[in-house]
Order: C-alpha cells, then structure tokens, then sequence
C-alpha cells in the first residue's frame, strides 16, 4: 500500500537521487522532466563520430553519496577512481611539478606532496604547509568563515599571489567555479578539509570512463522505471495550486495541458527556475535565491590527428588552460586524440567566440604539450554552461534554503540547497536524499508516528 503521492520535478541527479529514495520508502512517485532525457546538466550530445559531454563532471572518492548512486544504477564499472591521488601539474617553457599523496596517516600524506611542488621556492612551500595545517583545525559551521573570502583567508595566513595562483587557485577554481577572491572560504574549507585534508584517500579522482548520459541519464530512466517511479519527459511544470488535501500541479506536455495531485511536491530544478516556479506561493527566501546567481564553465575541445600527451588528465597554471582531460576512447573517437580543456570561472570567455578562443587556447596547448604543433587540428569547438554552478560567493550560505518550506508538502532538493558542501554531484544527490527523508518525516509526523532524529 503506498504511503502517499510524490511528485518529482526536475530530472537532475538530485530529482533522480530524491525519487528513488521515495520510491524505496514506500510512496508513489512521479517524476517531471522538461526536457527529453534525464540526468541535468550532465549530458552528452552527438558531433559527427565523437559522442561529447558537456562539462567534465569528476568526482572524489569521498563522494559517498555520488558514488552510492552510481552503485545504484549499476554504473560503477564505467568510472576509475585514481589509486592514488595523484595531479600532473604543468606551465609552459617545460616547467612540470606534480601533487601525490602518500600511504602515511592524514594529514601527513600530503606533507611530502606540499614540500616538493617545485613550482613554488622551499620558502613557499613550508608556508602552503602552514596554512594547510591551519585549515584542518578549522570550525567548519563557523558563519563567520562563510563571510570571508578565501583569498583574505590565505594572505591572512601569510599566503602571497605566488602561492594563491600557482597551489591554491588550481584546486579551488576547479572544486568551487570561482577565483580565490571571489570564493566563500567556508566552502573551500570543506572542499580541502573533506576533499584533501581530513582522510588518506579521499581526495583520489574519479573520472567517468563513457559519455554523461551513458553513466546517468539512460541508467537512471531505467532503475527509476524498475523501481516503480513514473517518468515523464517533455513535461514543463508551468505552476502549482494549492489545496485542502494537498498540492496539484499544472504542466504542460505534447498533448496539452495536464495536472496531476500530490501529497509532497519536491522542486528539484535550479535555484532561477524553482525561484520562477513558486512565485506568488509565499515562500521564504525566494527572493534571496536569486542572490545565489551563476557562474559559468566553457569546454574547449580539441581533435587532433595524434597523440599530443600521455597524460589522461592534467593541470595548468601560468596560462589560460586550466584542466586537460583525454576524452579519446570515452568519446569513440577513431584515433587521433581528442582533448577537452575544461575552464571554470569562464566569465571572460563565455561571449567570446569560437574563433578567438581557437587564437587563444590552441598556442596555449602548444606551449603545454610540445608535440601539438606537430599535429593537424581535426576539430575545434567550444561548449558553454553559462549557469554551471550557482556563484559561491562569501555571504552565500545564508542564501541557500533547507529542504522544508512554509507550504506543507512543498520541499526543495539541488546542490544550491544548503547541503553545506559546493555546487557537485555530491551536493546534487545529497540534497535529492535530504528531501525524501524530509518526505519521510512529515508523512510519519501526520500519522501520528513517533519521529526521533
């Protein structure tokens, strides 16, 4: 018998994570999708003979909840996790230095890594130590963390644009889609207290080894339908009414118009979206979700006709390319190799065009990898996610809303949410699962059920 009626809307990773979870709790559930597939803003679309993701979504070993979903799906054998945490760092004229943990008790694993990064004097090396070591002893709840920046943080701990620019900046631009400067420093706390500091092998990388929709979006259309969820694509959700015995809403699909009744209604679509969606409904904050903002994340990709690296993955600093990843066997490509070049903080590139960004970033490459002026470039392209990630500001946590809101039934679910943790697919799904346990909890709490935390 079932518990009562959800309705999901969104089909991201966190309106994927919170349906399935409702679906094991015993509630009928129905998801809404508005476009034709599942799986957000992780995708993968057809250019001739490459099958192209739109962003290089990597993930940590400390990703419990991501990875506990790609268990879920059945598509764990199609990601590689790093054995050992382990980044290429590279800058033009040949200059190399790499970051390896060792087998040594957190946080000495890294000790070693931090004292030979050879892109930086001895001297600024035992101070990127110093400022480590000060950050592992940091209150992470502390809302005046949330108010600083990461870069006052830094020079405040005697860290100088060297060390900002050529260490820090390469992990947090990538984890956080923001410069220092622009970062809340409680978020990347968390970043590298979690993702690098706290525990030996949490930081080790995960890389999808087949395109986006390979690993989420067609897996999870079909563990949903297994599990018993309804799933409607090309429905856009265009509003909601409010009832006495619970929440109706309105979307439209091929057919027309539709509505369907639920007792909860979880929003799981970006803070812009779910802000238009429950205009006029009285909840609070909405307005101060569109304080949250975007920032943007561009992919440069580059098919060359020969190898040009060795290297699957690799950081860049001292030029405009930040991460290189070799997508040549995941993407089919024939041979040759094909490299995206993924760029965070992309704001002085996102209106650019493609033939600028070609002028820019192809010397760039060859600067990095010698043997690219070798090579005979196939194909050149850019993709843009304008509103890849919400801007994750000092001052933001306050912005970010629970799963509850002041309508009975009516919950909140993605990684703007406040999971504590960035905008990632950790966030994402942690949030879907925060929202169904909150499902959970009112429907016990109106039967009567005793609710213990």
């Amino acid at each position: 018998m079932s518990r009562g009626q959800v309705v999901v809307i969104g089909g991201g990773l966190a309106g994927i994570s919170a349906a399935l979870r409702c679906a094991d709790n015993g509630f009928t559930v129905t998801l809404l999708e508005a476009r034709s597939r599942l799986g957000g803003a992780t995708y993968s679309f057809q250019r001739g003979e490459l099958e192209v993701d739109t962003g290089q979504h990597v993930f940590l070993r400390c990703y419990r909840n991501y990875r506990g979903l790609l268990d879920r799906l059945g598509v764990s054998s199609h990601v590689s996790i790093q054995p050992r945490f382990h980044i290429p760092v590279l800058a033009p004229r040949g200059r190399r230095a790499e970051v390896r943990r060792w087998n040594l008790p957190a946080p000495w694993h890294l000790l070693p890594a931090l004292l030979g990064y050879r892109l930086l004097t001895v001297g600024e090396r035992i101070g990127v130590a110093r400022a480590a070591w000060a950050m592992r002893k940091l209150p992470l709840d502390d809302p005046e963390l949330d108010r600083t920046s990461f870069a006052d943080w830094l020079r405040a701990h005697g860290q100088h644009d060297r060390a900002v620019d050529l260490f820090w900046g390469l992990l947090a631009v990538a984890a956080l889609n923001a410069s220092p400067r622009q970062a809340s420093m409680a978020l990347a706390a968390r970043v590298f207290r979690t993702g690098v500091l706290d525990e030996t092998d949490s930081a080790d990388i995960g890389i999808p080894q087949v395109p986006l929709s390979k690993l989420h979006g067609e897996p999870a259309h079909r563990e949903l339908t297994a599990s018993g969820v309804r799933v409607l694509l090309r429905c856009k959700v265009t509003g909601m009414q409010r009832g006495r015995d619970g929440l109706r809403v309105c979307f439209r699909e091929r057919s027309g118009t539709s509505t369907i009744d639920a007792d909860w209604v979880v929003v799981a679509v970006p803070h812009w979206s779910a802000s238009r969606l429950l205009a006029g409904h009285g909840v609070a904050g909405r307005e101060e979700w569109a304080q949250l903002s975007s920032a943007p994340i561009i992919n440069v990709h580059v098919w060359y006709d020969r190898p040009v690296t060795d290297l699957p993955v690799s950081a860049v600093v001292d030029s405009p390319v930040q991460w290189v990843f070799d997508r040549t066997e995941a993407a089919g490509a024939g041979d040759g190799q094909y490299l995206v070049l993924s760029i965070s903080a992309a704001q002085p590139y996102l209106h650019q065009r493609a033939e600028q960004l070609q002028q820019l970033f192809l010397p760039a490459l060859e600067e990095i990898f010698p043997a690219a002026r070798r090579a005979e470039v196939r194909d050149f392209f850019v993709s843009r996610e304008p509103n890849a990630t919400f801007l994750q500001a000092p001052g933001v946590a306050r912005l970010r809303p629970g799963p509850h809101t002041e309508i009975p039934g009516l919950l909140l679910a993605g990684a703007w949410t406040a999971t504590g943790f960035p905008d990632t697919t950790e966030g994402a799904v942690m949030s879907g699962l925060r929202a169904a346990e909150a499902v959970d909890l009112e429907q016990r709490s109106a039967r009567g059920v005793e609710v213990t935390a």
